[in-house]
């Protein structure tokens, strides 16, 4: 299995899913971008790890998961994105406490907040990147920002029906939302996309 090392690029609040954000992974200097859809509580513990002055009175669940590990001489090394099944991401967490090493499940919207906490790598593969990764025409456009304000954004528009799109059609989508950075578009169209291949492979 070859690793492939991602970083976090941007997290929005989803415009067509209500309470659900679009966490964005990718290369360092590559412009390959990897979009998962995840739950809200999630967003905003990824976004309160990365933004340091939000400081919350009592500790999140994803601090509570710290704060344990450290007192009992656990450290997490590594986070890798290693499954791609019928749209679902799969993850583990790589664990050690002394020389023992444990490798634990996870979703992949946990794994990124706890290996934010614990300053650790985030790993995909190169099959999942081929499958599911989007590729940027400009390496230089800007990432999207760590934003989870539900307030600051418009009402969740009516889903785009993808599933009466031709093929050619969904490509020309997906080469515009990856243009303007509609990672969450991106992310559906890419999937819809796969379940035909899928399909067409049976």
């Amino acid at each position: 299995m070859t690793k492939v090392q991602l970083y976090l690029k941007g997290l929005s609040y989803s415009q067509t899913q209500s309470g659900a954000y679009a966490l964005v992974l990718g290369e360092d200097v590559q412009n390959r971008r990897l979009p998962i859809i995840i739950g809200g509580f999630e967003a905003q513990s990824i976004a309160m790890a990365v933004e340091y002055e939000m400081a919350v009175p009592r500790p999140l669940t994803h601090d509570l998961f710290k704060s344990f590990a450290e007192t009992f001489g656990i450290e997490i090394t590594e986070v890798v994105i290693h499954k791609l099944e019928e749209g679902i991401f799969y993850a583990y967490i790589v664990c050690h406490q002394g020389d023992q090493e444990v490798l634990i499940d996870s979703r992949p919207s946990d794994a990124v907040a706890l290996a934010i906490r614990f300053n650790c790598p985030i790993y995909t593969t190169e099959e999942i990147l081929e499958k599911a990764g989007v590729v940027l025409e400009n390496p230089e456009q800007s990432n999207r920002p760590i934003h989870t304000d539900k307030t600051s954004t418009n009402e969740p528009e009516k889903k785009t029906s993808l599933t009466n799109k031709t093929t050619e059609q969904l490509k020309k989508m997906l080469q515009k939302a990856v243009e303007t950075e509609d990672y969450e578009l991106a992310a559906r169209i890419r999937d819809e996309m796969n379940r035909r291949e899928q399909k067409n492979n049976y």
